[in-house]
């Protein structure tokens, strides 16, 4: 079978994940600091990958920035956002709603910023997606009382901005990466990754790690499994589909996550949860379905 028919499957299983590894490794580090060995040594992995391989770097000083500047919203804005806004509390249903957001603003934004036109199925499958995330996460959200809710709207609002910095990294990456070696780009992303995050540490972390066995794993599934594999492939499918396409494929996320933290915390797994799934899974076939010609 084809990569362009595995890529979409893996990419939400393998994206599905960071929520586990969130949870699995707030105990052992504090958020930021996490993400900052994990993009240096997602960067430093790449690096060796790169000089073994011979990919090409960037031929122009215009190409080395928009690498980095893409690295900045894809992943330090976006992650860091996430990271800390569920280190404060933030349930990882309300972070899982919010995310799948991006593909809403994606596909309304797309047509604008770079002339990419939708099919009126793909507008369907959209508010399909939309609708089945709201059955599958709205119970939990009205479970929250108000004095939660009030508590929650700092990382409420950092988890926004970092929805929002996704979708401006998608469009960005959409429009300036088009040419060049992914791996080589993906090398320069985190790199634009660390530039954000590293001085945000300094200023609001005490940079706390427990060097032990679970840190290790989270960290070594964090790097390979996340920023390495699962970026690939979140490239590849931004460069060979458009990207209301790749962004759609979030909507996915959030049941998968569902599902995982059932397996590995015990967390229920709802009738609305499964319920929504369904719908979610038509929305994204709708919006990912190709296009047939008519001769």
């Amino acid at each position: 079978m084809r990569l362009e028919r595995l890529a979409p499957a893996l990419f939400v299983l393998l994206w599905s994940t960071g929520w586990i590894v969130a949870k699995y490794a707030a105990p052992h580090a504090d958020p930021l600091t996490f993400l900052d060995i994990r993009f240096a040594s997602a960067a430093l992995v790449l690096l060796v990958f790169v000089a073994l391989s011979g990919a090409s770097l960037p031929k122009t000083p215009a190409g080395w920035c928009h690498a980095i500047i893409s690295g900045v919203f894809l992943h330090g804005i976006y992650l860091g956002g996430v990271w800390w806004a569920i280190s404060q509390g933030l349930p990882s249903s309300v972070s899982g709603l919010i995310a799948a957001l991006q593909p809403l603003l994606t596909a309304a934004i797309a047509p604008i910023a770079i002339g990419e036109r939708l099919r009126g199925s793909q507008f369907l499958g959209i508010a399909l997606g939309f609708g089945g995330l709201a059955i599958a996460i709205l119970p939990g959200l009205l479970a929250l009382d108000a004095d939660e809710l009030r508590s929650e709207i700092l990382p409420l609002f950092i988890n926004v901005a970092a929805m929002f910095s996704v979708v401006i990294g998608t469009l960005y990456q959409k429009r300036h990466l088009q040419e060049g070696d992914l791996r080589s780009i993906a090398m320069l992303q985190y790199v634009g990754a660390l530039l954000f995050t590293v001085p945000l540490t300094f200023l609001i972390e005490d940079m706390r790690v427990d060097f032990n066995l679970e840190f290790v794993i989270a960290l070594a599934w964090s790097v390979f499994g996340l920023s390495i594999v699962s970026i690939a492939l979140l490239l590849y499918l931004i460069r060979r589909g458009q990207v209301s396409r790749a962004a759609s494929l979030i909507y996915l996320v959030p049941p998968a996550v569902a599902i995982q933290s059932w397996l590995y915390f015990d967390e229920p797994l709802t009738a609305p949860m499964m319920a929504g799934t369904v719908v979610v899974v038509i929305g994204v076939w709708l919006t990912n379905r190709p296009t047939r010609l008519v001769t």
